[in-house]
Protein backbone atom coordinates (compact mmCIF):
# COMPACT_ATOMS: atom_id res chain seq x y z
CA UNK A 1 0.00 0.00 0.00
CA UNK A 2 1.12 3.56 -0.82
CA UNK A 3 1.47 6.12 1.77
CA UNK A 4 1.14 10.02 1.98
CA UNK A 5 2.10 10.88 5.29
CA UNK A 6 2.20 14.87 4.97
CA UNK A 7 -1.08 14.66 2.47
CA UNK A 8 -3.08 12.80 4.99
CA UNK A 9 -1.48 15.04 7.85
CA UNK A 10 -2.73 17.81 6.52
CA UNK A 11 -6.16 16.57 5.65
CA UNK A 12 -6.93 15.51 9.00
CA UNK A 13 -6.49 18.79 10.58
CA UNK A 14 -8.52 19.04 13.17
CA UNK A 15 -9.17 23.19 12.71
CA UNK A 16 -10.69 24.16 9.11
CA UNK A 17 -10.36 27.32 9.00
CA UNK A 18 -7.16 28.00 11.29
CA UNK A 19 -4.59 28.86 8.90
CA UNK A 20 -2.40 28.98 12.23
CA UNK A 21 -3.02 25.39 13.00
CA UNK A 22 -0.99 24.52 10.05
CA UNK A 23 2.52 23.44 10.53
CA UNK A 24 4.78 25.48 8.85
CA UNK A 25 5.51 23.90 5.24
CA UNK A 26 2.81 21.29 5.41
CA UNK A 27 0.61 22.22 2.27
CA UNK A 28 3.79 22.69 0.58
CA UNK A 29 5.01 18.94 1.52
CA UNK A 30 1.62 17.15 0.93
CA UNK A 31 1.26 18.61 -2.80
CA UNK A 32 4.44 17.68 -3.21
CA UNK A 33 4.03 14.29 -2.15
CA UNK A 34 0.51 13.95 -4.22
CA UNK A 35 2.15 15.55 -7.59
CA UNK A 36 5.31 13.28 -7.58
CA UNK A 37 3.10 10.41 -6.87
CA UNK A 38 0.99 11.20 -9.74
CA UNK A 39 3.93 12.20 -11.82
CA UNK A 40 5.69 8.73 -11.10
CA UNK A 41 3.12 6.56 -11.28
CA UNK A 42 -0.70 8.39 -13.37
CA UNK A 43 -0.41 7.55 -17.21
CA UNK A 44 0.48 10.89 -19.24
CA UNK A 45 0.83 13.08 -16.13
CA UNK A 46 4.46 13.93 -16.37
CA UNK A 47 3.82 14.14 -19.83
CA UNK A 48 1.66 16.98 -18.95
CA UNK A 49 3.30 18.64 -16.40
CA UNK A 50 6.35 18.58 -18.80
CA UNK A 51 4.40 20.55 -21.37
CA UNK A 52 3.43 23.15 -19.01
CA UNK A 53 6.81 24.16 -17.87
CA UNK A 54 7.82 21.75 -14.81
CA UNK A 55 9.76 19.06 -14.62
CA UNK A 56 9.67 15.92 -11.62
CA UNK A 57 12.45 17.84 -9.89
CA UNK A 58 10.86 20.90 -9.48
CA UNK A 59 7.91 19.93 -7.28
CA UNK A 60 10.11 19.18 -4.39
CA UNK A 61 10.71 23.09 -4.14
CA UNK A 62 7.58 24.67 -5.09
CA UNK A 63 5.60 26.73 -2.74
CA UNK A 64 3.58 29.23 -5.31
CA UNK A 65 0.91 25.70 -6.43
CA UNK A 66 -0.68 28.02 -8.73
CA UNK A 67 2.13 27.18 -10.96
CA UNK A 68 0.87 23.65 -10.90
CA UNK A 69 -1.03 22.87 -14.25
CA UNK A 70 -4.29 22.59 -13.76
CA UNK A 71 -7.09 19.83 -15.40
CA UNK A 72 -10.27 21.37 -16.89
CA UNK A 73 -13.10 19.87 -15.14
CA UNK A 74 -15.00 19.12 -17.87
CA UNK A 75 -12.45 17.12 -19.24
CA UNK A 76 -13.48 14.37 -16.81
CA UNK A 77 -16.68 14.28 -18.83
CA UNK A 78 -14.49 12.87 -21.97
CA UNK A 79 -12.24 10.69 -19.99
CA UNK A 80 -11.48 8.78 -17.11
CA UNK A 81 -8.12 9.95 -15.35
CA UNK A 82 -6.68 7.30 -13.02
CA UNK A 83 -3.72 6.37 -11.16
CA UNK A 84 -3.10 3.04 -10.27
CA UNK A 85 -4.79 2.95 -6.80
CA UNK A 86 -7.85 4.17 -8.35
CA UNK A 87 -8.33 0.85 -10.84
CA UNK A 88 -11.15 -0.79 -8.71
CA UNK A 89 -12.24 2.40 -6.50
CA UNK A 90 -15.74 3.38 -6.28
CA UNK A 91 -16.72 5.68 -9.45
CA UNK A 92 -19.05 8.46 -9.04
CA UNK A 93 -20.34 10.16 -11.39
CA UNK A 94 -21.68 13.87 -12.04
CA UNK A 95 -24.84 14.42 -14.24
CA UNK A 96 -28.46 13.10 -13.39
CA UNK A 97 -30.56 11.75 -16.47
CA UNK A 98 -28.70 12.71 -19.90
CA UNK A 99 -25.97 14.77 -21.24
CA UNK A 100 -22.07 13.81 -20.98
CA UNK A 101 -21.51 12.67 -17.31
CA UNK A 102 -17.95 13.62 -15.31
CA UNK A 103 -16.68 10.20 -13.87
CA UNK A 104 -14.77 9.86 -10.98
CA UNK A 105 -13.08 7.34 -9.15
CA UNK A 106 -12.41 7.28 -5.24
CA UNK A 107 -9.85 4.96 -3.57
CA UNK A 108 -10.32 4.49 0.41
CA UNK A 109 -7.93 6.87 1.00
CA UNK A 110 -9.59 9.92 -0.76
CA UNK A 111 -13.30 9.53 0.10
CA UNK A 112 -12.08 8.75 3.67
CA UNK A 113 -9.83 12.62 3.55
CA UNK A 114 -13.04 13.84 2.06
CA UNK A 115 -15.61 12.86 3.97
CA UNK A 116 -12.78 13.75 7.04
CA UNK A 117 -12.94 17.24 5.68
CA UNK A 118 -16.59 17.58 6.17
CA UNK A 119 -16.44 15.95 9.44
CA UNK A 120 -14.76 18.37 10.65
CA UNK A 121 -16.13 21.28 9.15
CA UNK A 122 -19.70 19.87 10.31
CA UNK A 123 -18.39 19.45 14.31
CA UNK A 124 -16.94 23.42 13.67
CA UNK A 125 -20.18 24.76 13.34
CA UNK A 126 -22.19 22.50 15.76
CA UNK A 127 -23.80 20.26 13.51
CA UNK A 128 -22.91 16.94 14.55
CA UNK A 129 -25.49 15.96 17.02
CA UNK A 130 -25.24 12.28 17.59
CA UNK A 131 -27.58 12.39 20.48
CA UNK A 132 -30.39 14.27 18.30
CA UNK A 133 -33.01 12.81 16.32
CA UNK A 134 -33.86 14.37 13.27
CA UNK A 135 -36.05 14.23 10.13
CA UNK A 136 -34.35 14.56 6.96
CA UNK A 137 -36.06 16.13 3.65
CA UNK A 138 -33.59 15.52 1.15
CA UNK A 139 -33.78 16.95 -2.38
CA UNK A 140 -32.01 13.89 -3.84
CA UNK A 141 -32.01 10.61 -5.44
CA UNK A 142 -34.27 7.73 -4.00
CA UNK A 143 -31.38 5.67 -3.35
CA UNK A 144 -31.47 2.43 -5.75
CA UNK A 145 -29.68 -0.71 -5.91
CA UNK A 146 -26.80 0.57 -7.68
CA UNK A 147 -26.28 4.84 -7.86
CA UNK A 148 -23.12 6.39 -8.79
CA UNK A 149 -24.49 10.05 -8.83
CA UNK A 150 -22.10 11.64 -6.03
CA UNK A 151 -24.82 13.93 -4.74
CA UNK A 152 -27.01 10.96 -3.63
CA UNK A 153 -23.51 9.32 -1.88
CA UNK A 154 -22.92 12.93 -0.61
CA UNK A 155 -26.44 13.26 1.23
CA UNK A 156 -26.25 9.60 2.37
CA UNK A 157 -23.30 10.16 3.84
CA UNK A 158 -24.34 13.93 5.45
CA UNK A 159 -27.23 12.04 7.03
CA UNK A 160 -24.61 10.52 9.79
CA UNK A 161 -23.80 13.28 12.04
CA UNK A 162 -27.47 13.10 13.10
CA UNK A 163 -29.63 9.96 13.88
CA UNK A 164 -32.58 9.60 11.48
CA UNK A 165 -36.16 9.21 12.74
CA UNK A 166 -37.83 9.48 9.44
CA UNK A 167 -36.44 10.07 5.57
CA UNK A 168 -38.21 11.53 2.79
CA UNK A 169 -36.63 11.70 -0.76
CA UNK A 170 -37.98 14.54 -3.01
CA UNK A 171 -36.78 12.81 -6.32
CA UNK A 172 -38.39 9.35 -6.07
CA UNK A 173 -38.11 6.17 -8.23
CA UNK A 174 -40.35 5.95 -10.89
CA UNK A 175 -38.91 2.68 -12.34
CA UNK A 176 -37.36 4.70 -15.50
CA UNK A 177 -36.05 7.38 -13.44
CA UNK A 178 -37.04 9.69 -10.40
CA UNK A 179 -39.34 12.34 -10.68
CA UNK A 180 -39.73 15.47 -8.71
CA UNK A 181 -42.79 14.80 -5.96
CA UNK A 182 -43.17 18.00 -4.83
CA UNK A 183 -46.57 17.27 -2.90
CA UNK A 184 -45.05 14.70 -1.32
CA UNK A 185 -41.78 17.03 -0.06
CA UNK A 186 -44.48 19.82 1.12
CA UNK A 187 -46.92 16.77 3.23
CA UNK A 188 -43.26 15.60 4.46
CA UNK A 189 -43.00 19.11 5.85
CA UNK A 190 -46.14 19.35 7.85
CA UNK A 191 -45.79 16.13 9.17
CA UNK A 192 -42.55 17.11 10.70
CA UNK A 193 -43.69 20.22 11.67
CA UNK A 194 -46.19 18.75 13.34
CA UNK A 195 -43.66 16.30 14.71
CA UNK A 196 -41.61 18.91 16.39
CA UNK A 197 -38.28 16.77 15.93
CA UNK A 198 -35.36 18.77 14.18
CA UNK A 199 -35.36 18.62 10.81
CA UNK A 200 -32.62 19.05 8.14
CA UNK A 201 -33.23 19.62 4.63
CA UNK A 202 -30.23 18.92 1.98
CA UNK A 203 -29.70 18.86 -1.82
CA UNK A 204 -30.46 20.91 -4.64
CA UNK A 205 -32.07 24.54 -3.94
CA UNK A 206 -33.94 25.10 -7.61
CA UNK A 207 -36.14 21.90 -6.01
CA UNK A 208 -36.55 23.16 -2.30
CA UNK A 209 -37.61 27.08 -3.78
CA UNK A 210 -39.96 25.00 -5.98
CA UNK A 211 -41.78 23.09 -3.52
CA UNK A 212 -42.12 26.71 -1.37
CA UNK A 213 -43.51 28.08 -4.15
CA UNK A 214 -45.88 25.51 -4.85
CA UNK A 215 -46.80 26.10 -0.84
CA UNK A 216 -47.27 30.20 -1.59
CA UNK A 217 -49.51 29.24 -5.11
CA UNK A 218 -51.53 26.48 -3.15
CA UNK A 219 -51.99 28.72 0.19
CA UNK A 220 -50.10 26.38 2.47
CA UNK A 221 -49.89 27.73 5.89
CA UNK A 222 -46.37 28.66 6.64
CA UNK A 223 -45.06 26.25 9.18
CA UNK A 224 -42.65 26.58 12.27
CA UNK A 225 -40.09 24.11 12.41
CA UNK A 226 -37.72 22.83 15.66
CA UNK A 227 -35.73 26.42 16.17
CA UNK A 228 -32.70 23.63 15.81
CA UNK A 229 -33.06 22.92 11.53
CA UNK A 230 -30.96 23.02 9.50
CA UNK A 231 -30.62 23.57 5.63
CA UNK A 232 -28.06 22.85 3.50
CA UNK A 233 -28.01 23.40 -0.13
CA UNK A 234 -25.97 22.41 -2.59
CA UNK A 235 -25.71 22.36 -6.78
CA UNK A 236 -27.00 24.95 -9.05
CA UNK A 237 -30.50 25.75 -10.59
CA UNK A 238 -32.24 25.62 -14.18
CA UNK A 239 -30.44 26.38 -17.34
CA UNK A 240 -31.54 29.77 -17.83
CA UNK A 241 -29.50 31.76 -15.56
CA UNK A 242 -32.58 34.49 -15.70
CA UNK A 243 -34.52 31.84 -13.65
CA UNK A 244 -32.30 31.20 -10.56
CA UNK A 245 -33.49 33.42 -6.91
CA UNK A 246 -30.23 35.15 -5.16
CA UNK A 247 -29.90 32.93 -1.81
CA UNK A 248 -30.86 36.31 0.40
CA UNK A 249 -34.03 35.76 -1.07
CA UNK A 250 -34.13 32.10 -0.94
CA UNK A 251 -33.23 32.43 2.75
CA UNK A 252 -36.39 34.86 3.47
CA UNK A 253 -38.87 32.29 1.55
CA UNK A 254 -37.15 29.26 3.93
CA UNK A 255 -37.63 31.38 7.61
CA UNK A 256 -40.80 33.21 6.24
CA UNK A 257 -42.57 29.75 5.34
CA UNK A 258 -40.50 27.18 7.49
CA UNK A 259 -39.39 29.08 10.41
CA UNK A 260 -35.83 28.53 10.03
CA UNK A 261 -33.24 31.51 10.96
CA UNK A 262 -31.20 32.47 8.11
CA UNK A 263 -27.79 31.51 10.19
CA UNK A 264 -29.53 27.90 10.23
CA UNK A 265 -29.42 27.95 5.99
CA UNK A 266 -26.41 27.54 4.45
CA UNK A 267 -25.07 26.62 1.11
CA UNK A 268 -22.20 24.49 -0.03
CA UNK A 269 -19.87 24.32 -3.27
CA UNK A 270 -18.75 21.28 -4.12
CA UNK A 271 -17.93 18.61 -7.50
CA UNK A 272 -17.29 15.17 -8.46
CA UNK A 273 -14.28 16.42 -9.84
CA UNK A 274 -13.45 18.09 -6.83
CA UNK A 275 -14.62 16.39 -3.24
CA UNK A 276 -13.13 19.30 -0.89
CA UNK A 277 -16.37 21.14 0.97
CA UNK A 278 -16.75 24.69 0.67
CA UNK A 279 -19.36 25.83 2.79
CA UNK A 280 -21.38 29.33 3.98
CA UNK A 281 -20.27 30.82 6.99
CA UNK A 282 -23.19 32.16 8.80
CA UNK A 283 -22.60 35.57 6.66
CA UNK A 284 -23.31 33.22 3.75
CA UNK A 285 -19.64 33.47 2.44
CA UNK A 286 -17.55 30.60 1.12
CA UNK A 287 -15.09 29.94 2.83
CA UNK A 288 -11.43 28.20 1.78
CA UNK A 289 -10.50 26.03 4.60
CA UNK A 290 -6.65 25.08 5.00
CA UNK A 291 -6.83 21.56 2.88
CA UNK A 292 -6.62 23.58 0.04
CA UNK A 293 -5.93 27.10 -2.02
CA UNK A 294 -8.10 28.72 -4.18
CA UNK A 295 -7.01 30.93 -7.18
CA UNK A 296 -9.16 32.45 -9.66
CA UNK A 297 -7.94 32.09 -13.53
CA UNK A 298 -8.66 34.43 -16.52
CA UNK A 299 -10.62 32.25 -19.09
CA UNK A 300 -8.87 32.82 -21.88
CA UNK A 301 -5.46 31.71 -20.94
CA UNK A 302 -6.01 30.77 -16.91
CA UNK A 303 -3.68 33.06 -15.56
CA UNK A 304 -4.12 33.96 -11.86
CA UNK A 305 -5.96 36.60 -11.37
CA UNK A 306 -5.97 39.29 -8.25
CA UNK A 307 -8.57 39.38 -5.44
CA UNK A 308 -11.39 41.35 -6.31
CA UNK A 309 -11.00 40.14 -10.47
CA UNK A 310 -14.01 37.34 -11.83
CA UNK A 311 -12.71 34.38 -13.67
CA UNK A 312 -12.54 30.57 -13.34
CA UNK A 313 -12.97 28.59 -10.04
CA UNK A 314 -9.70 26.83 -9.53
CA UNK A 315 -8.06 24.80 -6.14
CA UNK A 316 -5.18 22.62 -5.70
CA UNK A 317 -5.34 19.86 -2.88
CA UNK A 318 -3.30 16.58 -2.16
CA UNK A 319 -6.65 14.97 -1.25
CA UNK A 320 -6.95 12.78 -4.29
CA UNK A 321 -4.60 10.35 -5.04
CA UNK A 322 -6.96 7.97 -7.23
CA UNK A 323 -6.73 10.73 -10.05
CA UNK A 324 -4.83 13.74 -10.96
CA UNK A 325 -7.39 15.86 -9.60
CA UNK A 326 -5.23 17.44 -7.11
CA UNK A 327 -5.03 20.66 -9.61
CA UNK A 328 -8.56 21.23 -11.31
CA UNK A 329 -10.16 24.17 -12.93
CA UNK A 330 -13.74 24.77 -12.63
CA UNK A 331 -16.22 25.93 -15.23
CA UNK A 332 -17.94 28.14 -12.51
CA UNK A 333 -17.10 32.16 -12.37
CA UNK A 334 -16.26 33.51 -9.55
CA UNK A 335 -14.39 36.36 -7.23
CA UNK A 336 -12.05 35.76 -4.34
CA UNK A 337 -11.83 37.75 -1.66
CA UNK A 338 -8.88 38.25 1.33
CA UNK A 339 -9.61 37.05 4.94
CA UNK A 340 -11.64 40.18 5.50
CA UNK A 341 -15.19 38.47 6.19
CA UNK A 342 -17.17 40.13 9.28
CA UNK A 343 -17.78 36.29 10.61
CA UNK A 344 -14.07 36.30 12.08
CA UNK A 345 -12.91 33.38 10.12
CA UNK A 346 -9.08 33.51 8.96
CA UNK A 347 -9.11 32.26 5.42
CA UNK A 348 -9.97 33.51 2.21
CA UNK A 349 -13.74 33.17 0.40
CA UNK A 350 -15.65 33.27 -2.74
CA UNK A 351 -18.42 34.58 -4.59
CA UNK A 352 -19.80 32.42 -7.02
CA UNK A 353 -21.13 34.40 -10.33
CA UNK A 354 -23.04 31.43 -12.59
CA UNK A 355 -21.17 29.17 -15.02
CA UNK A 356 -19.13 30.49 -17.61
CA UNK A 357 -19.97 30.18 -21.26
CA UNK A 358 -23.49 29.49 -22.99
CA UNK A 359 -23.23 26.06 -24.10
CA UNK A 360 -25.50 22.93 -23.25
CA UNK A 361 -22.86 21.59 -20.36
CA UNK A 362 -25.00 20.02 -17.73
CA UNK A 363 -24.76 19.75 -14.34
CA UNK A 364 -27.12 17.45 -11.71
CA UNK A 365 -28.62 20.30 -10.58
CA UNK A 366 -29.82 21.38 -13.84
CA UNK A 367 -30.70 17.39 -14.48
CA UNK A 368 -32.54 17.61 -11.16
CA UNK A 369 -34.09 20.94 -12.10
CA UNK A 370 -35.87 19.53 -15.67
CA UNK A 371 -37.69 16.49 -13.23
CA UNK A 372 -39.73 19.62 -11.99
CA UNK A 373 -43.07 18.91 -12.93
CA UNK A 374 -45.33 21.87 -13.02
CA UNK A 375 -49.11 19.35 -13.35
Amino acid sequence: MIHFPHADALCALAQPYDPDSVPAGLFDRAMAQISLFHCHHTPGYEHWLNANGLAAEDLEHLTDWSRLPPIYANYFKQRLLLSPTGENALELTSSGTSGQKSRMRYDERSMAAAQGMVARIFEHYGWSTPDSPCNYLLFSHEPEKVNHVGTAHTDQFLRSFAPANRVFHALRRTGKGHEFDVFGAIRALQEFAEEGLPVRIFGFPALLCHALERMRETATPDLKLAPDSLVFLGGGWKKQAAQEIPRHEVYEHITRQLGIEPHRCRDGYGAVEHAVPYIECAHHRFHVPVYSKAFVRHPSDFSVQPFGATGLLSFVSPYISSSPAHAVVMSDLATLHPANCECGLNTQWFELHGRAGTSASRSCAMAAAEMIKEN
